[in-house]
């Protein structure tokens, strides 16, 4: 196993090399989100960095922790005031996408002959698909784990790598469909970000001078606690009251009920540091494209491509149909959209790259409430192919 320490330098080397790129060349409209993710992609297929069947220490620190820290920073930042208007759109669009992935997976699992290449897993993968693509990965792996996929090494790791080669290009494609769509139908935003506000592609060298020491140990003490406390909690109204309850949702409130006060607020590298993390997430995301899983599955990958692409392909088709008949935000409905492909993370990297800080709260929000919508759901399109 490759050392922690150089994956660390490699994921770091590709944010640089992205920002540089962006900074200096016609790539700059790609944008860092695009060429962090495409670039880590090229170096995990040529080995530099641990693939997702590898596995590395450090993934899942930067899942566990990394991700979560990126959220108490960024939320730092959020305004309740500035999120009132995307509230209800969001909530309409985020069903509309899980509409979408249901439908989906009914007509690619029709169209899969039952009993060729997926066997007996047949009716499993098709709940772990639904699931993942209605919340992401904590339902794909749930209903894996119900229906014993896991122990199917090969079906497994060869399903995962796919889910998560298709992850990475819809992030992709979350930022190019709406600023495409704008141009050829445009739609006023559901909250106007004022021009002063920064961009999250460039940090000046005023932001980084005004970071001081204090400023750095109060944002990751303050993180590290509220993550602390987020999971104690959690696992308390579980363990004594049998309530399951997101740490997610209990570090969202703490963080906003901080974001409120001045003091909080004058607290200088929130952005900055929360948008580093963001980065590095999506660096492990663009690593777990893993081409490698793919081949080791042979000619079943082509079945999953193709049922995958039929699913995602609704889904979008679904989501961005609704939106333009109802005259939503394109933005927010590709928020919407990656809240159900990817989850809160990866809806709230995308409200961050799209410089959509009004989307940063309803993003994390709604992309939790995929976690149990996706579940339930992921179940039903199991059983429903089961009888």
């Amino acid at each position: 196993m490759q050392s922690p320490l150089l994956t660390l330098f490699f994921l770091c080397l590709m944010i640089v090399v992205s920002e540089w790129l962006v900074r200096n060349t016609l790539l700059k409209y790609l944008g860092t989100t695009l060429l962090v993710i495409l670039l880590t992609a090229v170096i995990a297929n040529l080995g530099w960095v641990p693939s997702a069947s590898a596995g590395s220490p450090l993934y899942d620190g930067i899942f566990n922790y990394v991700a979560p820290m990126a959220i108490f920073l960024l939320l730092l930042e959020v305004d309740l005031k500035s999120i009132r208007a995307a509230r209800g759109s969001m909530i309409f669009l985020f069903f509309a996408g899980a509409l979408g992935t249901v439908l989906g997976s009914l007509l690619a699992f029709s169209l899969v002959d039952t009993g060729g290449a997926l066997g007996d897993s047949f009716h499993a993968i098709a709940g772990m698909l639904t699931g993942t693509y209605i919340g992401g990965s904590v339902n794909f792996n749930a209903v894996a784990l119900e229906y014993g996929v896991m122990k199917e090494g090969n079906l497994f790791a060869g399903t995962a790598a796919i889910d998560n080669i298709i992850t990475a290009i819809w992030m992709i494609l979350s930022i190019v469909i709406p600023k495409s769509l704008q141009k050829i139908w445009p739609r006023r935003k559901t909250y106007e970000v004022a021009e002063t506000d920064k961009a999250p592609e460039a940090v000046t060298s005023n932001d980084r001078d005004s970071i001081k020491p204090l400023d750095l140990a109060l944002l990751l003490g303050g993180g590290a606690l509220t993550l602390w406390v987020s999971d104690k909690l959690a696992g308390y109204l579980n363990d004594a009251l049998g309530i399951s309850f997101p740490s997610v949702l209990i570090l969202t409130t703490i963080a906003l009920v901080l974001a409120q006060s001045p003091r909080v607020k004058q607290i200088a590298g929130a952005k900055t540091l929360g948008l580093y993390a963001i980065y590095l997430f999506l660096a492990v995301i663009g690593a777990f494209c893993e081409l490698a899983a793919v081949a080791e599955i042979g000619s079943l990958a082509v079945t999953l491509l193709f049922i995958i692409f039929i699913i995602v392909s609704t889904h979008g088709l679904v989501t961005f149909v609704l939106a333009g008949l109802f005259k939503q935000d394109w933005e927010l409905a590709a928020v919407a959209s990656q809240a159900n492909v990817g989850g809160p993370s990866s809806a709230l990297a995308l409200a961050e790259s799209l410089d959509r800080e009004d989307l940063l709260l309803p993003s994390i929000l709604i992309g939790t409430l995929g976690y149990g919508v996706g579940t339930y759901l992921g179940f039903a399109v199991a059983g429903f192919f089961t009888i």
